[in-house]
């Protein structure tokens, strides 16, 4: 028993420290990534600013560089000497299937961790939190939920926002004519050219179509939101425990430091490439919270 339990303690310990066990061999992404020498990041392309192309067409954004911090952290966890970080695309339809299928090892985007979504993949700690609004043009006077009965609505493909619009529009027979896009740059298109009258999607990405627009002065957010607080939050595939842990704790250690807070600073209170739009949108009472006790709840009450 004696021999049991030392043998007991010790892997306990060593679990503890996040090292592996002697002897216990990586499973999963960990071993994905060990074996293959490289980690494989999804990104959007138009999601600003969290993932999106620069003037150079690379990717660029706060999500994007939460992944970087993120595939250093596996580096370091694996003792690798070097690691290459492969770079893949995704959209809002793609993202979950091929976070699934092995394609990509962390979806770094705009993407609401919420209930439904956590039985397709995990998420890592809550990184921006924000609510379903919708924008159009002024002179429409569009501002409340309401004002969009018989109106024609644009949403992105495979969000949760497409579903919320359906869901209210039935529960209040409000008439929408309600569209799919295929991203959100050819979503706001649409309200841009009048093909819609608003365009409905998470209000942080709204107030940076806005931001990078011809005509920034000529649109108006709703005052009223379709939804809760949301979370945003890395994607990685469900089911392993191993690599979410060194995820988890390489995303909590960023948020509690100040390197957390000059990241969000960086990306929403200052000028970005490539047009030096800036969002102004300082960091929230709940979001300074989120960085505080860095949580992966999809649970909007969380916050």
């Amino acid at each position: 028993m004696r021999l049991r339990d030392a043998f007991l303690l010790a892997a306990v310990a060593a679990l503890a420290s996040g090292a592996p066990a002697r002897g216990q061999e990586l499973t999963g992404t960990l071993k994905k990534v060990k074996d293959a020498g490289a980690i494989t990041i999804g990104y959007r392309d138009s999601s600003v600013p969290f993932s999106y192309l620069d003037g150079n067409q690379k990717p660029v954004g706060y999500a994007y560089e939460i992944c970087l911090k993120v595939a250093d952290a596996v580096k370091a966890h694996l003792k690798l000497d070097k690691m290459e970080v492969k770079l893949n695309p995704v959209t809002s339809a793609t993202r979950i299937p091929l976070i699934a299928n092995g394609t990509i090892d962390l979806e770094c985007g705009s993407t609401t961790n919420n209930p439904d979504r956590q039985k397709q993949a995990a998420f890592t700690n809550t990184h921006f939190l924000t609510a379903t609004r919708f924008v159009a043009k002024k002179d429409k006077g569009l501002d409340k939920t309401d004002d969009l009965k018989g109106r024609t609505v644009v949403s992105t493909s495979g969000t949760t926002n497409i579903r919320q619009i359906n869901e209210i529009n039935t529960a209040r027979s409000l008439g929408m004519k309600i569209l799919p896009a295929k991203d959100h740059a050819e979503a706001f298109l649409m309200v841009e050219t009048g093909r819609a009258d608003a365009f409905v999607m998470d209000d942080v990405l709204l107030a940076s179509l806005v931001a990078g627009s011809k005509t920034p002065d000529a649109y108006t957010i709703s005052s009223e939101a379709q939804s809760k607080p949301e979370p945003y939050g890395i994607m990685l595939r469900k089911d392993d425990a191993p690599f979410k842990a060194v995820v988890d704790e390489a995303t909590a250690a960023l948020y509690k430091s100040p390197e957390g807070k000059a990241l969000y600073e960086k990306w929403f209170t200052q000028a970005i490439p490539p047009r030096g739009i800036n969002l102004k949108l300082p960091m929230s009472e709940a979001m300074q919270k989120a960085f505080a006790n860095p949580s992966d709840s999809p649970d909007p009450a969380a916050y």
